[in-house]
């Protein structure tokens, strides 16, 4: 049997295999009140009848302001979270662990969504003041209002009562999202978080108080969930989030009783200079894993199955996450199955897709 296709526990939950979707935000919520429709009820269905061990919904905010677009999903509702209730049904249905990443996208919130224009949405077009650690804004993006003691204070039950909801909904994994520039990341990056209060520098020197709030609140809402969290593990700019530093941010948050860590990078900071390549950030995963025996994922430029194969027979990650494949094909791991085993894997194949299995 492949690694790719060999199952594996994300802390109490089980996935058929290691070929998982990654969030990708469909920016397609068109009433702007955050309530998933039909189009992400068939968008991700679509990838657990193509095979995959688990399927994470693209960004949902715990909070309206929290929503990156105004046409961003949301679960900060009971009604939200009834509208997500039979998209995770489906998921499980189709064999797939149903996953959902909760977010609050701090100063890189009210943007308009790719096709529709660039920058900050206004408050007279439907945007919002955002908020942020300080008043910092993310490149051109309208400055933020700094959160004040309170209003930080309040962001882990606010990840809480939406994994709460969550579950209620029927997702047995939950993503406390950390990563790519967003609330969470702005409160762990020093490029960001220069704040000098307790949510600023604090007694690791980590400025991790937060996060380590929010995964502890999470996982105390959810105790029978699977509980991840994604993190940049490099800002990509001196002085910002390292490998190092992220291995530290691990080590926090699986005190705090998290389960499994999406390993990515980059977002905070408009002066980042990357070079992707294929497999780029598994040096990241490799890292963490090593250095804290945590159970990690892989992410960036994972496109072929036999690259995925390799991470996963090298020990540098436990799974993959790919993106843009998926999109483009949401068969993607009824064609890998088919290239790297020998038998079709019922676990897998749906028996009406059996026959359309490429021969040896």
């Amino acid at each position: 049997m492949s690694q790719l296709f060999s199952p594996v526990a994300i802390g109490p939950v089980r996935a058929r295999n290691r070929a998982w979707v990654s969030p990708l935000c469909q920016y397609s919520c068109e009433e702007q009140d955050g309530m998933p429709n039909q189009w992400h009820h068939e968008h991700l269905a679509s990838f657990a009848r193509g095979g995959a061990g688990l399927v994470m919904t693209e960004a949902a905010s715990v909070v309206p302001e929290g929503r990156i677009s105004p046409q961003d999903a949301g679960i900060w509702s009971d009604a939200q979270a009834d509208a997500w209730a039979p998209i995770a049904a489906r998921i499980r249905a189709h064999g797939a662990v149903p996953a959902i990443q909760l977010a609050h996208a701090g100063r890189k919130a009210s943007t308009y969504r790719q096709w529709s224009g660039s920058g900050s949405v206004p408050t007279d077009a439907g945007g919002w003041q955002t908020v942020g650690p300080t008043t910092q804004p993310f490149g051109s993006f309208a400055a933020p209002r700094a959160m004040t003691a309170e209003e930080v204070a309040a962001v882990p039950e606010q990840f809480a009562a939406a994994a709460r909801r969550a579950v209620t909904a029927g997702f047995d994994a939950v993503e406390v999202h950390a990563a790519h520039g967003y609330l969470l990341h702005q409160f762990l990056s020093p490029l960001s978080n220069t704040r000098d209060d307790e949510w600023g520098t604090d007694a690791d020197g980590l400025r991790v108080a937060l996060l380590r709030r929010v995964v502890e609140a999470v996982r105390a809402a959810a105790p029978d969930a699977a509980v991840m969290v994604r993190l940049s593990a490099s800002d990509w700019v001196p002085g910002g989030i390292d490998t190092a530093m992220t291995i530290e941010h691990v080590r926090a948050a699986l005190e705090a009783g998290a389960d499994w860590f999406d390993l990515s990078s980059g977002g905070l900071d408009a002066r980042q200079q990357i070079t992707p390549e294929p497999a780029y950030q598994v040096p990241f995963a490799r890292d963490v894993k090593a250095a804290t025996d945590a159970k990690v994922n892989a992410v960036g430029l994972i496109d072929s199955p036999e690259l995925a194969e390799q991470v996963l027979a090298d020990g540098d990650a436990d799974a993959v996450m790919l993106g843009r494949p998926w999109l483009r094909n949401p068969h993607w791991a009824l064609l890998a199955e088919a290239e790297l085993d020998g038998q079709p894997d019922a676990s897998v194949w749906p028996p009406q897709y059996v026959r359309a299995r490429p021969s040896r």
